[in-house]
Protein backbone atom coordinates (compact mmCIF):
# COMPACT_ATOMS: atom_id res chain seq x y z
CA UNK A 1 0.00 0.00 0.00
CA UNK A 2 2.84 2.33 0.78
CA UNK A 3 3.95 1.90 -2.68
CA UNK A 4 0.65 2.88 -4.29
CA UNK A 5 -0.35 5.85 -1.98
CA UNK A 6 3.32 7.16 -2.54
CA UNK A 7 2.58 7.69 -6.48
CA UNK A 8 0.19 10.50 -4.90
CA UNK A 9 2.34 13.34 -5.70
CA UNK A 10 3.38 12.01 -8.88
CA UNK A 11 -0.17 11.64 -10.40
CA UNK A 12 -1.27 15.31 -9.14
CA UNK A 13 2.22 16.41 -10.92
CA UNK A 14 1.18 14.50 -13.96
CA UNK A 15 -2.35 16.01 -14.10
CA UNK A 16 -3.16 18.95 -15.61
CA UNK A 17 -5.57 21.67 -13.75
CA UNK A 18 -8.87 19.98 -14.69
CA UNK A 19 -7.64 16.72 -15.41
CA UNK A 20 -8.53 13.11 -14.16
CA UNK A 21 -7.48 10.42 -12.83
CA UNK A 22 -9.16 7.34 -13.24
CA UNK A 23 -7.87 3.93 -11.01
CA UNK A 24 -9.96 0.21 -11.50
CA UNK A 25 -9.58 -1.82 -8.48
CA UNK A 26 -10.76 -5.11 -6.68
CA UNK A 27 -11.46 -6.02 -3.65
CA UNK A 28 -8.77 -7.86 -1.57
CA UNK A 29 -9.30 -10.52 1.26
CA UNK A 30 -7.26 -11.41 4.27
CA UNK A 31 -4.71 -14.37 3.50
CA UNK A 32 -5.83 -17.19 4.73
CA UNK A 33 -9.54 -15.77 6.25
CA UNK A 34 -12.75 -15.52 4.32
CA UNK A 35 -12.32 -11.68 5.96
CA UNK A 36 -12.44 -8.57 3.44
CA UNK A 37 -9.51 -6.71 3.19
CA UNK A 38 -9.86 -3.23 3.47
CA UNK A 39 -6.75 -2.62 1.62
CA UNK A 40 -8.63 -1.44 -1.38
CA UNK A 41 -10.37 1.48 1.23
CA UNK A 42 -6.83 1.80 2.69
CA UNK A 43 -5.26 3.04 -0.74
CA UNK A 44 -8.17 5.36 -1.65
CA UNK A 45 -7.95 7.56 1.72
CA UNK A 46 -3.88 7.45 1.69
CA UNK A 47 -4.37 8.54 -1.81
CA UNK A 48 -6.66 11.74 -0.87
CA UNK A 49 -4.94 12.06 2.10
CA UNK A 50 -1.61 12.63 0.71
CA UNK A 51 0.00 15.87 2.43
CA UNK A 52 2.40 16.03 -1.27
CA UNK A 53 -0.87 16.24 -3.57
CA UNK A 54 -3.84 17.60 -3.67
CA UNK A 55 -6.15 14.97 -5.29
CA UNK A 56 -9.80 14.26 -3.92
CA UNK A 57 -12.70 11.67 -5.14
CA UNK A 58 -15.13 13.33 -7.13
CA UNK A 59 -16.95 10.32 -7.75
CA UNK A 60 -17.03 6.72 -7.21
CA UNK A 61 -18.24 4.05 -10.09
CA UNK A 62 -19.23 0.56 -9.78
CA UNK A 63 -18.54 -2.21 -12.40
CA UNK A 64 -20.42 -5.05 -12.05
CA UNK A 65 -19.09 -8.33 -14.10
CA UNK A 66 -21.01 -12.03 -13.61
CA UNK A 67 -17.96 -13.16 -15.54
CA UNK A 68 -15.43 -13.01 -13.07
CA UNK A 69 -14.09 -16.52 -11.84
CA UNK A 70 -15.48 -17.10 -8.59
CA UNK A 71 -12.97 -15.55 -6.06
CA UNK A 72 -11.96 -16.07 -3.43
CA UNK A 73 -11.94 -19.37 -5.02
CA UNK A 74 -10.91 -20.92 -1.11
CA UNK A 75 -14.15 -19.26 0.74
CA UNK A 76 -16.97 -19.35 -2.63
CA UNK A 77 -16.42 -22.68 -4.45
CA UNK A 78 -14.30 -25.04 -1.79
CA UNK A 79 -15.77 -24.22 1.64
CA UNK A 80 -18.95 -22.17 -0.06
CA UNK A 81 -18.57 -19.67 2.94
CA UNK A 82 -18.74 -16.93 0.71
CA UNK A 83 -20.26 -15.53 -2.12
CA UNK A 84 -18.72 -14.87 -5.77
CA UNK A 85 -17.04 -11.20 -5.82
CA UNK A 86 -18.07 -9.72 -8.94
CA UNK A 87 -17.24 -6.40 -9.01
CA UNK A 88 -14.64 -3.86 -9.28
CA UNK A 89 -14.85 -0.17 -7.68
CA UNK A 90 -13.38 2.74 -10.10
CA UNK A 91 -12.46 5.75 -8.83
CA UNK A 92 -12.76 9.14 -10.51
CA UNK A 93 -10.25 11.45 -8.88
CA UNK A 94 -8.82 14.98 -9.33
CA UNK A 95 -6.82 17.83 -8.24
CA UNK A 96 -9.86 19.97 -8.84
CA UNK A 97 -13.17 19.95 -7.77
CA UNK A 98 -14.49 20.81 -11.72
CA UNK A 99 -12.38 18.61 -13.49
CA UNK A 100 -13.32 18.76 -17.49
CA UNK A 101 -16.13 16.56 -17.83
CA UNK A 102 -19.43 16.76 -19.76
CA UNK A 103 -22.17 13.75 -18.88
CA UNK A 104 -23.99 14.63 -22.51
CA UNK A 105 -21.19 12.60 -24.21
CA UNK A 106 -22.12 9.31 -22.70
CA UNK A 107 -25.32 9.39 -22.39
CA UNK A 108 -27.75 6.05 -21.93
CA UNK A 109 -30.33 4.90 -24.21
CA UNK A 110 -33.77 6.55 -23.35
CA UNK A 111 -36.04 3.31 -21.36
CA UNK A 112 -38.87 2.39 -23.89
CA UNK A 113 -41.44 4.49 -22.04
CA UNK A 114 -39.30 7.13 -21.88
CA UNK A 115 -39.12 7.11 -26.21
CA UNK A 116 -43.12 6.50 -25.56
CA UNK A 117 -43.33 9.81 -23.97
CA UNK A 118 -41.27 11.82 -26.18
CA UNK A 119 -43.10 10.41 -28.85
CA UNK A 120 -46.34 11.33 -27.52
CA UNK A 121 -45.66 14.09 -25.32
CA UNK A 122 -48.32 13.02 -23.00
CA UNK A 123 -47.32 13.33 -19.16
CA UNK A 124 -49.34 14.17 -16.08
CA UNK A 125 -47.31 17.41 -15.16
CA UNK A 126 -48.23 19.43 -11.96
CA UNK A 127 -46.77 18.89 -8.23
CA UNK A 128 -46.06 15.26 -7.28
CA UNK A 129 -46.00 14.29 -3.84
CA UNK A 130 -42.25 14.95 -3.73
CA UNK A 131 -43.31 18.55 -3.66
CA UNK A 132 -41.24 18.89 -7.04
CA UNK A 133 -42.63 21.36 -9.53
CA UNK A 134 -43.22 19.18 -13.20
CA UNK A 135 -43.81 21.58 -16.02
CA UNK A 136 -45.93 20.72 -19.19
CA UNK A 137 -42.43 21.12 -20.94
CA UNK A 138 -40.37 18.78 -18.86
CA UNK A 139 -40.44 15.72 -20.81
CA UNK A 140 -41.17 17.05 -24.55
CA UNK A 141 -37.41 17.81 -25.38
CA UNK A 142 -35.21 14.33 -26.87
CA UNK A 143 -31.72 14.96 -25.36
CA UNK A 144 -30.20 11.92 -27.32
CA UNK A 145 -30.24 10.09 -23.93
CA UNK A 146 -30.83 9.73 -20.53
CA UNK A 147 -27.99 10.59 -18.14
CA UNK A 148 -25.49 7.46 -17.54
CA UNK A 149 -25.30 6.18 -13.87
CA UNK A 150 -22.40 5.39 -11.93
CA UNK A 151 -22.87 1.59 -12.11
CA UNK A 152 -22.18 -0.25 -15.06
CA UNK A 153 -23.44 -3.62 -15.47
CA UNK A 154 -21.39 -4.89 -18.08
CA UNK A 155 -23.92 -8.52 -18.06
CA UNK A 156 -26.93 -7.76 -17.25
CA UNK A 157 -28.26 -8.58 -13.20
CA UNK A 158 -31.75 -9.80 -14.95
CA UNK A 159 -32.01 -11.17 -18.38
CA UNK A 160 -35.54 -10.24 -19.08
CA UNK A 161 -34.33 -6.59 -18.35
CA UNK A 162 -33.19 -4.37 -20.96
CA UNK A 163 -29.58 -3.42 -20.00
CA UNK A 164 -29.28 0.55 -20.89
CA UNK A 165 -25.63 1.20 -20.94
CA UNK A 166 -24.29 4.08 -22.08
CA UNK A 167 -23.54 3.60 -26.07
CA UNK A 168 -19.87 3.29 -25.74
CA UNK A 169 -20.01 0.94 -23.23
CA UNK A 170 -22.62 -1.19 -24.65
CA UNK A 171 -20.68 -1.01 -28.32
CA UNK A 172 -17.28 -2.54 -26.80
CA UNK A 173 -19.80 -5.55 -24.50
CA UNK A 174 -20.73 -6.70 -27.13
CA UNK A 175 -17.90 -7.58 -29.21
CA UNK A 176 -15.60 -7.88 -25.93
CA UNK A 177 -15.18 -11.45 -25.92
CA UNK A 178 -14.70 -12.03 -29.41
CA UNK A 179 -12.40 -8.73 -30.71
CA UNK A 180 -9.75 -8.24 -32.74
CA UNK A 181 -6.55 -8.61 -29.58
CA UNK A 182 -8.34 -11.77 -28.15
CA UNK A 183 -8.80 -13.40 -31.22
CA UNK A 184 -5.24 -12.95 -32.27
CA UNK A 185 -3.70 -13.97 -29.29
CA UNK A 186 -5.73 -17.46 -29.59
CA UNK A 187 -4.27 -17.77 -33.22
CA UNK A 188 -0.81 -16.96 -31.71
CA UNK A 189 -1.00 -18.93 -28.95
CA UNK A 190 -0.28 -15.88 -26.74
CA UNK A 191 -1.67 -15.45 -23.10
CA UNK A 192 -3.41 -12.23 -22.73
CA UNK A 193 -2.39 -9.95 -19.90
CA UNK A 194 -4.75 -11.52 -16.77
CA UNK A 195 -6.31 -8.43 -15.75
CA UNK A 196 -7.46 -6.01 -18.52
CA UNK A 197 -9.56 -3.27 -17.95
CA UNK A 198 -13.16 -3.69 -19.20
CA UNK A 199 -12.67 -1.85 -23.11
CA UNK A 200 -15.95 0.18 -23.00
CA UNK A 201 -14.93 1.42 -19.20
CA UNK A 202 -12.10 2.80 -21.33
CA UNK A 203 -14.10 4.05 -23.64
CA UNK A 204 -16.78 6.19 -21.74
CA UNK A 205 -14.06 7.66 -19.56
CA UNK A 206 -11.97 9.22 -22.41
CA UNK A 207 -15.21 10.40 -24.21
CA UNK A 208 -16.49 11.62 -20.77
CA UNK A 209 -13.36 13.15 -19.38
CA UNK A 210 -11.05 14.40 -22.34
CA UNK A 211 -11.86 16.06 -25.69
CA UNK A 212 -10.18 15.28 -28.97
CA UNK A 213 -6.39 15.81 -29.43
CA UNK A 214 -6.02 15.71 -25.53
CA UNK A 215 -3.14 13.81 -23.91
CA UNK A 216 -4.46 10.52 -22.15
CA UNK A 217 -1.76 8.14 -19.48
CA UNK A 218 -1.63 5.33 -18.62
CA UNK A 219 0.87 3.77 -16.31
CA UNK A 220 0.14 0.53 -15.81
CA UNK A 221 -0.53 -0.58 -19.59
CA UNK A 222 -1.23 -3.89 -19.55
CA UNK A 223 -2.04 -5.38 -22.56
CA UNK A 224 -2.34 -1.38 -23.93
CA UNK A 225 -6.43 -1.10 -23.85
CA UNK A 226 -5.88 2.39 -22.80
CA UNK A 227 -3.56 3.11 -26.33
CA UNK A 228 -5.92 1.35 -27.90
CA UNK A 229 -9.31 3.22 -27.04
CA UNK A 230 -7.42 6.42 -27.42
CA UNK A 231 -6.40 5.78 -31.01
CA UNK A 232 -9.95 5.12 -32.08
CA UNK A 233 -11.21 8.31 -30.05
CA UNK A 234 -8.55 10.85 -31.98
CA UNK A 235 -6.46 11.34 -28.17
CA UNK A 236 -3.17 11.51 -27.88
CA UNK A 237 -1.85 8.91 -25.51
CA UNK A 238 1.48 7.36 -23.52
CA UNK A 239 1.20 4.23 -22.47
CA UNK A 240 3.99 2.48 -20.22
CA UNK A 241 4.36 -1.02 -19.03
CA UNK A 242 6.91 -2.97 -17.25
CA UNK A 243 6.85 -6.31 -18.90
CA UNK A 244 8.27 -6.08 -21.80
CA UNK A 245 6.02 -9.32 -23.02
CA UNK A 246 3.15 -7.51 -22.62
CA UNK A 247 4.40 -4.39 -24.00
CA UNK A 248 5.36 -6.39 -27.14
CA UNK A 249 1.93 -8.48 -27.18
CA UNK A 250 -0.24 -5.26 -27.26
CA UNK A 251 1.32 -4.34 -30.39
CA UNK A 252 -0.97 -6.33 -31.85
CA UNK A 253 -3.85 -4.13 -30.97
CA UNK A 254 -2.87 -1.90 -33.21
CA UNK A 255 -3.02 -4.15 -36.42
CA UNK A 256 -6.74 -4.32 -35.74
CA UNK A 257 -8.21 -3.23 -39.90
CA UNK A 258 -10.65 -1.83 -37.66
CA UNK A 259 -8.81 1.03 -35.90
CA UNK A 260 -8.17 3.99 -38.62
CA UNK A 261 -4.89 5.14 -37.41
CA UNK A 262 -1.38 6.79 -38.95
CA UNK A 263 0.32 5.02 -36.61
CA UNK A 264 3.32 2.44 -38.03
CA UNK A 265 3.64 -0.65 -36.90
CA UNK A 266 6.67 -1.83 -36.55
CA UNK A 267 9.53 -4.69 -35.54
CA UNK A 268 8.62 -6.33 -32.66
CA UNK A 269 11.78 -4.68 -31.34
CA UNK A 270 10.97 -1.37 -32.19
CA UNK A 271 7.20 -1.42 -31.37
CA UNK A 272 4.67 1.48 -32.14
CA UNK A 273 6.23 4.55 -33.55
Amino acid sequence: MEWFVSLAPIFNDLLTDDGSLVIEIGNAWEEGRPVQSLLHLECLLGLVNNPDSDLRLIQEFISYNPSRLPSPAQWVTVNRLRTVDSYTHVWWMSKSDYPKADNSKVLRPYSKSMQKLLKTKKFNAGKRPSEHEISKSAFTKNNGGSIAHNLFELEPLDNNREVRLPHNVLSFSNTNSNDYFLRRCREENITPHPARMHAGLIAFFIDFLTDENDLVLDPFAGSNTTGYIAEKRNRKWVSIEISEDYAYDSIIRFDDPDLNTSLKICSKNRGVA
